[in-house]
């Protein structure tokens, strides 16, 4: 099983090496429509949601920009990034290594083995979907409770939020979108090679946005509000 896997794994990386530019730009414009439409889930939450009166610290704003708090935005962002890889693992699984296994078995256990991976399938698509809501209405509320405190609207907020948001979300949906796209072919055994892949491109542009984030946004965000 473990040669097969790997053999599976060399004929993805070959065949994309191939085109590797028409792969990537399939997953980069899935990973494109996702972020889009988290970052507008944001600002319909921020419009709803009522901001929290505490208010919040961010370096380089009203704290030390360290890089320190580049780690943080890395830890943070670095769960993310490992739910939507792991999504992609288990669709590899479920979709592609049970039904393999499914065929050395007979009875109750190769039933078992054929039923698992579309069960698992939903589980990993509510699980995701689950994530992908608590990531808006969190972000919505932290954007409603940021422009509250520097006095500035919730659009002007989001387009300050641009330049690193949108490169950390791309990155962060990467597995997610080559997920999707593989999904809808039901390319599973494509999923282990994608998740290495993606995960690859990601991590060097979640350190650049988280960069950004912290030594860039905040001239931004004081270019933005009157309390300067």
């Amino acid at each position: 099983m473990q040669r097969l896997t790997v053999s599976l794994l060399s004929s993805a990386l070959a065949r994309w090496n191939a085109a590797p530019l028409a792969v990537l730009r399939l997953w980069a414009l899935g990973a494109a429509a996702i972020s889009v439409a988290l970052l507008a889930a944001v600002w319909v939450v921020a419009h709803v949601v009522t901001p929290d009166p505490t208010g919040y610290l961010i370096p380089g704003l009203n704290e030390p920009s360290t890089l320190g708090s580049i780690g943080r935005v890395l830890f943070r962002n670095s769960l993310v990034l490992a739910l939507h890889s792991m999504a992609c693992v288990a669709g590899f699984i479920a979709g592609s290594s049970l039904p393999m296994q499914a065929e050395n078995h007979r009875g109750w256990w190769r039933t078992v083995h054929e039923k698992a991976g579309p069960a698992a399938i939903v589980f990993v698509a509510a699980a995701t979907t689950f994530s992908l809501c608590t990531q808006g209405y969190v972000l919505g509320s932290g954007a409603a409770t940021l422009a509250a405190q520097l006095d500035v609207s919730r659009t002007m907020l989001m387009l300050t939020l641009l330049p690193h948001a949108l490169p950390e979300l791309m990155a962060l949906f990467l597995p997610l979108a080559a997920w999707m796209l593989a999904s809808r072919r039901e390319a599973w055994n494509e999923l282990l090679a994608a998740t290495a892949v993606t995960t690859a491109i990601a991590v060097p542009v979640l350190i650049l946005a988280a960069s950004l984030e912290v030594f860039v946004w905040p001239s931004l965000l004081r270019l933005a509000s009157p309390l300067g």
